[in-house]
């Protein structure tokens, strides 16, 4: 990604973190009405605050949205990794991932898969790039995100 809240290379540890959560993706019960995604919230520190994945406890739950509801307070400083880019419109719930993670006070978010068109226009990366919010994609990984996903592809 380019723009002013990309990041010039990827931190030496995004990969690892963003390949659990591709991972947790494949914990997800299948749907044919939503991707299935996981998520790993780390800290400033390196270490795991939370992760969650699509559907863990509710079948309209996004895996960001579970990941975030069990981060304990502020995630100032936060990474929010996430095998799919994290959602700008949402039908099932009042906000999407990304204000919820503006909302969370986390300031950077890794992804490997940009969000296909198959059920809403995938603008989450720009909700949060003009929050403020850094940016890194790392396509790399995307077969991987993509895999838990071969029903609906």
């Amino acid at each position: 990604m380019t723009g002013p809240h990309a990041t010039t290379g990827p931190r030496a540890d995004d990969r690892a973190w963003l390949a659990l959560a591709c991972d947790l993706a494949r914990l997800c019960p299948p749907s044919r009405t939503a991707f299935s995604v996981g998520a790993v919230i780390v800290g400033p520190d390196g270490r795991e605050i939370a992760r969650g994945f699509s559907r863990e406890d509710d079948p309209h739950d996004h895996a960001e949205e579970a990941a975030l509801a069990k981060a304990p307070g502020s995630l100032a400083g936060a990474t929010v990794y996430s095998s799919l880019e994290p959602c700008g419109h949402r039908a099932s719930r009042p906000r999407p991932c990304a204000e919820l993670i503006v909302a969370s006070g986390a300031r950077r978010v890794v992804f490997a898969w940009r969000e296909p068109e198959l059920f809403a226009a995938g603008t989450g990366a720009e909700i949060l790039a003009a929050a403020g919010v850094e940016i890194r994609e790392l396509p790399e990984l995307a077969d991987r995100a993509r895999e838990p996903n071969a029903h609906l592809l």
